[in-house]
C-alpha cells in the first residue's frame, strides 16, 4: 500500500529543464565548444544533482582547472540571476495541478529537489504550491538523506513510499533508500533508465501518473474542459 508520495521538482512538476539547460550554457559560455558540449551533456545526464556538485565536477573533470569558493559563488549567482524569475512562471508538467490537488487530500506529499532548499521553498511559495506539500526539501542535503528523513517522519516503510523523478540521480536516491520509483520521461526525450532495476513505471506526464495511482490513493475530480 502506498502511504507517502515524494516528487522531484524540475522536470517532474514543472517543465524547467530547457530553461536550466540554457542557463548552464550561458554560465559556461567561456568554455571551448568541445568542453561546452561535454558540460551540457553532463548537466542533462545529472538533472538530480545540485548545481554546486555540478560546478565542482565540471571544473575537476572537464575543464581540469581549480575552482575557488569565490568562483563557485559567482557561477551560482549568475545561474540564479538567469533562472529565478522564470522559475516562477515556467509551465507545470501536464497534469501536475490535478495530481497535486487530488493526491494531497489522500496522503502526505513532499518535494525533494536538488535546488538549494531556501530557493526551492521560495519558488514553491510564490507559485502557491506549498499548500499541497508537508515539506519542501532541497540541497545541500542529498536526495537520499531527504527521503530517509521523510520515512522517519511519516513512519512509512520504504515499500510504502514512492519517489517520482526524471533523472538517473533520482533513481539512485530511490535505489539507495529502498523506496519505490517511477520515472517521468517527456515525449521525445531519451530513456536514461534503461538497465536500471526497480523502475516500476514510466510516465510522460502527471495525468499518466495520476492514472497509475488512481486505484490505490488518488481519487478523480470533475473539472471543466
Amino acid at each position: 500500500m502506498l502511504t507517502t508520495l515524494i516528487l522531484d521538482f524540475d522536470g517532474t512538476i514543472v517543465e524547467s529543464l530547457p530553461l536550466k539547460t540554457a542557463a548552464f550554457r550561458k554560465v559556461f559560455s567561456f568554455a571551448s565548444p568541445a568542453h561546452l558540449d561535454e558540460i551540457i551533456a553532463f548537466h542533462l545526464e545529472n538533472g538530480g544533482m545540485s548545481r554546486y556538485d555540478k560546478f565542482r565536477y565540471i571544473y575537476a573533470h572537464i575543464l581540469h582547472e581549480p575552482l575557488t569558493p569565490g568562483q563557485e559563488e559567482r557561477l551560482a549567482s549568475k545561474y540564479v540571476s538567469l533562472i529565478f524569475e522564470s522559475m516562477l512562471t515556467v509551465p507545470c508538467v501536464e497534469g501536475a495541478e490535478d495530481l497535486l490537488h487530488d493526491c494531497s487530500r489522500q496522503l502526505p506529499l513532499y518535494i525533494v529537489s536538488a535546488t538549494p532548499e531556501g530557493e526551492m521553498q521560495e519558488i514553491a511559495r510564490r507559485r502557491d504550491l506549498t499548500k499541497y506539500f508537508v515539506r519542501v526539501y532541497g540541497s545541500p542535503k542529498t536526495k537520499a538523506e531527504c527521503i530517509r528523513e521523510i520515512l522517519a517522519e511519516t513512519g512509512a516503510s520504504p515499500e510504502e513510499a514512492l519517489f517520482v523523478g526524471d533523472a538517473p540521480n533520482d533513481w539512485e536516491a530511490a535505489h539507495e533508500t529502498g523506496v519505490r520509483f517511477v520515472a517521468r520521461i517527456p515525449p521525445g526525450d531519451p530513456d536514461r533508465f534503461v538497465g536500471r532495476p526497480g523502475v516500476e513505471g514510466i510516465v510522460a506526464n502527471l495525468h499518466e501518473l495520476r492514472e497509475y495511482l488512481r486505484e490505490s490513493v488518488c481519487s478523480s475530480r470533475s473539472h471543466t474542459p
